[in-house]
């Protein structure tokens, strides 16, 4: 069964993104869409308002929202609005700890339904486990 996914992000960090989407679409055995927009495809200059709307509709319909922990988090309003609004409408929340990060956000941590490890096996069997 196919997963819902939001995968939260930064447009200036869409590496972590990036790497995120290849490591799903490498799983084996693992079927996924992706209802975040990818920075190819970002929306063009917006309100708040209107970029708050543009969020939670694409989180509204997802099984899961996927938080990367990286410490740019900490910066992020976006990112805080997302982890807020899916909590406020009972979406769970995967934190995935960075490879080689030794702390994660203390705004992940608490978001977050489950940490996980940056591995394949630890993401799915997470996103799994939640949804």
């Amino acid at each position: 069964m196919s997963k819902r996914l939001f995968i939260s992000h930064s447009w200036s960090y869409s590496e972590r993104y990036l790497a995120m989407v290849t490591l799903l679409n490498n799983r084996p055995y693992f079927d996924y869409t992706n209802y975040s927009v990818p920075e190819a495809k970002a929306f063009g200059l917006m309100a708040n308002a209107e970029m708050k709307e543009q969020l939670r509709n694409q989180i509204r319909p997802v099984n899961c929202v996927i938080i990367i922990g990286g410490m740019w988090t900490n910066h992020s309003d976006w990112i805080q609005f997302e982890m807020d609004f899916a909590k406020s409408i009972g979406k769970p929340i995967l934190g995935v700890r960075p490879r080689s990060a030794r702390v994660m956000p203390t705004a992940v941590v608490a978001a977050s339904t489950q940490v996980v490890n940056w591995n394949a096996d630890s993401i799915v069997a997470g996103i799994r486990a939640l949804s």
